[in-house]
């Protein structure tokens, strides 16, 4: 699999980066996880607008969903070559709604149905093109899904915004990489429910056995520095803080 950071900015752009979306591919399968805030205009250096296969919302807060307005317009309003088929979109309860709402101005209440192809998320296991995929509910004041994503025995992990739960743990499990939000500093934000800190997130890649640890949405306000260097407390393996346009192969 290769797995390239699109945007990885936490709760709203900053000067450097777009809000939350990730690039996974295989064997020629394109699977966008999250679009958050300014991530179409950087995913189109990465990809051709209509060259997804498959795109995941971990929720539905707009620093992870909200360009999927953008896309809309893209899709539904396509001359040139016609109008694509609906692209599946795997989402929580609401997504079709939400959209909607957010764009305010679509041609009718069903739009967004036909160019989107719409699938409520489930915890469970189920197949997104050639990746074997697990979602579980993980911890933040809105429904939220992590993701675990298997290719020809490989495994990524990605958290998704959550604050510490065990579905987490068993979603990381002996991932080659896990791609881990850290948005809190470890003895300044105590929230329950909400995020992570770095040094939690180190904990979670350590306890997992993870190859690999990408911490990702740090909002501008954060020092990723500390972060990095708190997770590197607790965590023996090779980490690092997500950068727009970094690629991994995992």
């Amino acid at each position: 699999m290769k797995l390239t950071v699109v945007g990885c900015s936490g709760s709203f752009p900053s000067p450097g980066s777009a809000c939350s979306s990730y690039l996974v591919e295989a064997d020629g399968f394109r699977l966008l996880l999250d679009m958050g805030n300014g991530a179409l205009g950087e995913l189109q250096r990465h990809v051709g607008l209509y060259d997804l296969d498959a795109i995941f919302l971990s929720h539905l807060h707009a620093d992870h969903c909200i360009d999927m307005c953008a896309y809309f317009v893209v899709r539904y309003y396509r001359f040139d070559g016609g109008r694509p088929a609906a692209i599946p979109v795997y989402g929580p309860e609401g997504t079709e709604r939400r959209l909607t709402t957010a764009h305010a101005d679509t041609p009718s209440d069903h739009a967004m149905s036909e160019v989107f192809d719409f699938h409520t998320l489930k915890s469970g296991s189920f197949e997104i093109g050639p990746f074997s995929v697990r979602t579980e509910k993980v911890c933040h004041p809105v429904e939220t899904f992590g993701i675990r994503i298997e290719h020809e025995g490989r495994a990524l992990t990605y958290s998704g915004d959550t604050g510490a739960c065990e579905a987490l743990a068993e979603l990381a499990q002996g991932a080659d990489l896990f791609l881990c939000e850290a948005s809190f500093v470890h003895g300044k934000e105590d929230i329950p429910g909400l995020h992570l800190n770095g040094r939690e997130a180190g904990e979670y890649a350590a306890r997992a056995g993870a190859g690999r640890l990408v911490l990702t949405h740090i909002p501008p306000w954060t020092d990723a520095e500390r972060n990095l260097a708190d997770a590197r407390e607790v965590y023996e393996g090779p980490v690092e803080v997500a950068a727009p346009g970094a690629v991994y192969e995992v």
